[in-house]
């Protein structure tokens, strides 16, 4: 028996999705005697003149069975004599989108419904679009509603033209074109004496024997840390899921963003000891020393994933709100969650011919090419390469609801992000010179670029702007750059290692442009040893405890984003 296969429908509203489940389930005989007396009691009382309503067993809302189309997305387990398969049926309209989104998230295969009498539609072309996006490599089009058009090969032949050129557009790995019929049961578990020319398997036999295996990073170890277990002070645990590759005692791992190393001195799978675990084991870790590890961080046994601050993402945007350029968002990537803003939207996708439109704005259910920026360095990599550490959320962060899910197309290397001071090889960022805007409506905070000017030693500085205002002569401590800049008469003297840093009595602030509680060399000297003792989950402690906002910086209202 093949391995357990995870797969959605898809498509437009009323293309059959739900209908072709409900009669490979019916066909397969995977139904207990009450929910097949309660199908044909349904479908009697329903609005198909009593014939039997395979879709009713999955649109199990009111509101669903009153319109005939899903909304949510019904999960579905069952088991054939040649494989178990777990199936998300997702809704076609429009609508609907995010739900189908969450549906293709969790699957290795897409049915694409298409109905023969319309051939491919714009919801069709962005279904398959989303379903690629989100890694999805497998691909069946299911041309439906063959009984309506006579089971004609001619009118096939043209849907299928269409679908070839759809997925050349979208580079799809892996496509299989089936004409069916969900109402009439042809080619869905049996072959169709009514298409004699199909003489390809029906849908059923190719879905008991797909392999949607995949590798992923040439298989190395990595487990994003989702709990850090210490239930008496001789034990000390990291718990998380392996999202790939397999691990043993006594092999050596390294810890990101820390990047320590340490060797594997047990393995719990549950409550029971290991000698080894593999991709897909929730387990816990010993290590045979301490380390810096928190929530959020990676043991792996590739030293070079990349730990990295900007990225280039594909966004499916699903809130009813426009997304604009410097908006905040919470980011949940992996086991971290963590502030992160949208710095630039390159382009949206248009849906029906795939070309590349300049926008200012992005709208609900739209495709965009966009840069996010995080509020610090974590462990990221493409989509591509390690699913996990490549796939993203954006959080509202009054509302709490999903803004967007997307996928890791580009990680941008710190020797390719430009910084804000520079001095040879000193290097340090923030945004000390730019201004900060409160959106009234949105409840939201915004970051004008300034155009990503770097500063250098002898440049004339903006002390004074709309929501800051600086002494003409002070010093910047660039904590975790370990960089100081010494400002004297609204001009930059020196850009100096912070080692060398010496307190002169004068104002000190951060990058950020907030001030410093350091009014003697003793608090600088406290300032220095904290900052070189800072664990990775005691980063806001410390900053909370030695940053003050509102000495040099305020935040300006406005009634929209294009300030920025």
């Amino acid at each position: 028996m093949s391995g357990l296969l995870k797969f959605i429908t898809c498509g437009s509203v009323d293309d059959g999705k739900s209908t072709l489940i409900g009669h490979i389930l019916y066909d397969s005989k995977l139904l207990y005697a009450d929910q097949e007396k309660a199908l044909l009691l349904d479908s009697r009382i329903g609005s198909r003149g009593g014939e039997i309503d395979y879709s009713l067993l999955l649109d199990g809302l009111m509101a669903e069975r009153e319109q005939g189309i899903t909304i949510d997305v019904a999960y579905r387990y069952f088991t054939t004599a040649r494989r178990s398969f777990i199936v998300a049926d997702t809704p076609g309209h429009e609508e609907y989108t995010r739900n189908m989104a969450v549906g293709a998230s969790f699957a290795q295969l897409a049915i694409v419904m298409i109905d023969a009498k319309q051939g491919v539609l714009v919801q069709t072309r962005r279904h398959a679009r989303i379903c690629a996006m989100m890694g999805i490599r497998y691909f069946v089009f299911a041309v439906n509603k063959m009984d309506l058009v006579n089971y004609s090969q001619a009118r096939f032949e043209k849907v299928k033209g269409d679908i070839k050129a759809l997925a050349d557009e979208l580079r799809l790995y892996s496509v299989k074109i089936i004409p069916v019929s969900a109402t009439a049961g042809d080619n869905v578990t049996h072959a169709s004496g009514n298409m004699p020319w199909y003489e390809e398997e029906p849908l059923l036999s190719y879905l008991e024997e797909v392999d949607v295996s995949r590798q992923e990073a040439g298989d190395v170890f990595y487990l994003p840390v989702q709990r850090v277990c210490r239930p008496n002070h001789e034990f000390r645990g990291f718990q998380g899921q392996i999202e790939c590759g397999k691990i043993q005692v006594g092999d050596v791992v390294t810890t990101l963003p820390s990047k320590e190393t340490a060797t594997v001195k047990g393995i719990l799978n549950g409550d029971a000891k290991a000698e080894q675990a593999a991709a897909g084991q929730a387990v816990t870790i010993q290590l045979d020393k301490e380390v810096d590890v928190s929530r959020g961080c990676v043991l792996t046994s590739w030293k070079e994933l990349p730990v990295e601050k900007q990225v280039t993402v594909s966004l499916l945007w699903m809130d009813d709100e426009k997304l604009f350029v410097g908006k905040e968002y919470l980011v949940k990537l992996g086991t971290r969650k963590l502030p992160g803003t949208v710095r630039e939207i390159f382009y949206k996708v248009d849906v029906n011919t795939g070309e590349q439109i300049p926008a200012p704005y992005i709208e609900k259910n739209e495709i965009a090419l966009c840069r996010i920026e995080f509020a610090e360095k974590i462990v990221v990599d493409t989509f591509k390469r390690n699913k996990t550490l490549g796939e993203l959320i954006l959080i509202d962060r009054v509302s709490h609801m999903t803004s967007a899910c997307g996928v890791v197309e580009e990680v941008h290397h710190a020797a390719d992000e430009k910084p804000y001071f520079e001095k040879g090889e000193l290097k340090a960022g923030g945004y000390i010179f730019e201004e900060l805007y409160f959106n009234l409506d949105q409840a939201a905070l915004s970051r004008m670029n300034g155009g990503e000017k770097t500063y250098h030693a002898g440049d004339l500085v903006p002390v004074a702007g709309d929501s800051y205002q600086y002494p003409d002569y002070f010093d910047i401590v660039a904590a975790e750059s370990r960089v100081a800049v010494l400002i004297r008469s609204q001009r930059i003297q020196d850009i100096i290692p912070l080692e060398a840093y010496q307190f002169t009595g004068l104002p000190v602030v951060d990058e950020r442009g907030f001030a410093l509680y350091i009014k003697s060399e003793a608090d600088f000297d406290n300032f220095r040893y904290e900052l070189e003792h800072m664990k990775a989950n005691e980063r806001t402690e410390f900053f909370n405890k030695w940053s003050r906002f509102e000495l040099y910086r305020k935040i300006v209202c406005t009634d929209n984003f294009w300030v920025i």
